[in-house]
């Protein structure tokens, strides 16, 4: 082992000193941990640069306070400590205590979690294994640039199947996650130092890569039938940001004509409008409204698809649908760059669309879906009643319960002392905003219908 420690010869504090406190702290911390064994005197004298008299003294003093130990021909070994001479960091900080629940977690209501009993896990290994199996030197190289070509085309079908978006292959770029797209964007149309326009409340993943780009974010204050086309019209936004077929977290649908006023926007000034179509396939009630990137005539929407919500979370598999002319201007501008999420996850989700599973995978989980979010309905009507008032039920994977008589705060705090956990959204609002703590968030794609009928009773029972 190699110690490093930082000994300043200018301060009054002896090296003695320095070395013992920074020893006996590493280990109370647990970065030195017992069993682990010491540089001998000569080796940390040579490393150091320092007196033999210095490391000696420091090792002496550990080894009188039970730190250290010396083992005759073996070296000096880090020894098993008493827990009251840990340091206090040990003890955990009283914010996690309070977070702590006090019993077992029975029903975690969780966003973004899917449904493990009915993924198809045999078909998904058959696709990874008949991929690897490839007859070629495909499996020996890099990725294409913009990703499989085989697998752009499967989206592009997709697309048009699904959501009325008209593309090409060679316009789609494969990314991985929907924060490695905005990053790309971000550099792609220098939004560095510019304003970006993005709904408030809304999609913190989104916001802090924003933040992290230079970005200045404009929050645009939400409507019952989506964000301010009006706000926007009158900001300097040279690209806005939007979850229009299912507003996160709010769950409201942008309207057909604020949809048609923020086109005009984008095709009057210039703009670019970013539309994220995070978990398009899942909506229960209503007509289906179509994508703003099917209604664009001019090409100024940039499409976001991902795998996450109707697929897998690990497989990190995203998309962006570009412009044509965006597509040129990538093309140039990342020439160099290689393609960042694995070829085999990719040639593998091709095959699982070519064979239908694809398909197939989406209307079983739509009515699986379905039955949880009726279920999940219900079981608030049956067990809370007037006592909380339901927003954005009638599509996606989350719904929001707005409370009446507790706080966000305190509902979660009970909730987990009954052992059913639930979350705050206020983390998705750019400004610190008192409305987010009367709102609770409860995903339910990863429970089954008894779970989240046992979630909502026990959570029932926390309401005053």
């Amino acid at each position: 082992m190699e110690l490093t420690p930082f000994l300043n010869k200018e301060l009054p504090e002896s090296l003695y000193s320095q070395l013992y406190h920074w020893i006996k702290k590493e280990i109370e911390e647990g970065r030195l941990l017992p069993g682990m064994k010491m540089p001998s005197i000569r080796q940390l004298t040579t490393h150091l640069k320092v007196s033999r008299n210095t490391v000696e003294a420091a090792y002496q003093q550990l080894q009188s306070e039970g730190y250290l130990e010396s083992v005759p021909k073996s070296g000096i070994w880090v020894a098993e400590i008493e827990k009251p001479l840990l340091h206090p960091l040990e003890v955990e900080h009283p914010i996690m205590l309070e977070c702590k629940p006090s019993s077992e977690v029975l029903v975690d209501f969780e966003y973004g979690n899917v449904d493990l009993d009915k993924f198809p896990l045999k078909q998904w290994k058959k696709c990874l294994s008949d991929a690897v199996d490839q007859q070629n030197n495909w499996l020996f190289q890099y990725s294409e640039n913009q990703g499989e070509f085989e697998l752009r085309w499967e989206i592009s079908n997709y697309l048009l199947q699904s959501r009325g978006v008209r593309s090409a292959p060679e316009q789609i770029l494969i990314t991985a996650g929907t924060q490695a797209s905005m990053a790309l964007i971000c550099h792609l149309l220098a939004l560095q130092e510019k304003t970006v326009a993005m709904e408030e409340p809304g999609y913190s993943g989104v916001r802090s890569v924003l933040e992290d780009q230079g970005c200045y974010i404009d929050p645009v204050p939400l409507e019952k039938d989506g964000l301010s086309v009006e706000h926007i019209q009158t900001s300097k936004a040279k690209a806005v940001y939007l979850t229009p077929s299912h507003q996160f977290p709010f769950g409201m649908v942008l309207s057909i004509s604020k949809r048609m006023r923020l086109l005009k926007w984008a095709y009057q000034t210039g703009g670019y409008i970013i539309e994220d179509d995070y978990d398009g396939e899942f909506r229960y009630r209503g007509h289906p409204i179509p994508s703003l990137k099917s209604l664009d005539e001019q090409e100024r929407v940039i499409y976001l698809g991902t795998f996450s919500k109707s697929f897998l979370p690990s497989a990190r598999l995203s998309y962006i649908v570009f412009p044509p002319s965006l597509m040129v201007q990538y093309s140039r501008k990342f020439a160099a760059y290689n393609q960042s999420v694995s070829p085999i996850i990719q040639r593998a989700m091709a095959l699982f669309m070519q064979t239908g599973e694809f398909e197939r995978h989406i209307r079983r989980m739509r009515k699986t879906y379905q039955r949880k979010h009726q279920a999940l309905l219900r079981s608030i009507e049956q067990y809370m009643g007037t006592h909380v008032k339901i927003v954005g039920e009638k599509s996606g994977l989350h719904i929001l319960l707005k409370l009446k008589g507790i706080t966000a705060f305190e509902l979660i705090e009970n909730g987990l002392q009954k052992g059913v956990k639930v979350y705050s959204p206020s983390r998705f609002w750019l400004n610190p905003n008192p409305e987010g703590n009367s709102y609770i968030m409860l995903g339910f794609g990863g429970l089954s219908i008894e779970e989240i009928e046992k979630g909502v009773r026990l959570l029932a029972s926390c309401l005053p």
